[in-house]
């Protein structure tokens, strides 16, 4: 792992707030108490993150690159849970949430640069002040509402329309991203994804 070049307090709020607004809309300045917890990191193309069966000690934010979020299986390939790109939120929510360690694995996809708050420092912005709480409610919320779309689209949608909905939120995938993962993803063989690109060229 290296250590990209600190940005300002100020350009990591008004990052944050991009990311954040479409579920609350709130000013920099509220901001900037979370954006100084925010530590920056990077990792190299297939470096692990973090390990199978260790605690999560940290809530990411993508800067640049992309990452996937893995469940080992024992004699069997990895499912691939989540393909994170910028400005995603990324880690292993249960294991920060709960505290324990998962049999989930985070890799860089790409080299990646993050930006990163630990579990201590987020539990003490959440008990400092009134603004921390509601940085905290409305973390959890658009966390909530990321996965609960995902629940409802692997329910609803077939894998090429899934696969559709990757492309708009990140055209470059097939270049950015193995092609094993996206099938994964959308829980479909190497074969069907094959199949489905090929509609789709």
């Amino acid at each position: 792992m290296t250590k990209p070049n600190p940005p300002s307090i100020h350009e990591k709020a008004e990052r944050v707030k991009r990311i954040f607004d479409p579920y609350f809309e709130a000013p920099v300045k509220v901001w900037e108490a979370f954006a100084g917890y925010l530590q920056p990191k990077a990792f190299k193309k297939n470096e692990i993150i973090k390990e199978v069966h260790r605690k999560e000690r940290f809530l990411h934010i993508i800067v640049k690159g992309s990452a996937g979020i893995f469940l080992y299986k024992e004699n069997a390939q990895p499912v691939c849970l989540d393909l994170c790109y910028e400005h995603d939120f990324f880690g292993d929510y249960m294991s920060l949430i709960t505290g324990k360690p998962t049999g989930i694995y985070t890799q860089a996809l790409e080299p990646v640069e993050l930006w990163s708050i630990s579990r201590t420092d987020l539990n003490r912005l959440y008990e400092n002040s009134l603004t921390g709480n509601l940085i905290g409610r409305i973390a959890a919320e658009s966390l909530f509402v990321h996965k609960q779309k995902q629940q409802i689209e692997l329910l609803k949608l077939t894998a090429e329309e899934r696969y559709r909905l990757l492309l708009e939120k990140q055209p470059e995938i097939i270049r950015r991203t193995p092609r094993k993962h996206i099938a994964s993803y959308l829980g479909i063989t190497p074969e069907s994804f094959s199949r489905i690109r090929k509609k789709k060229e």
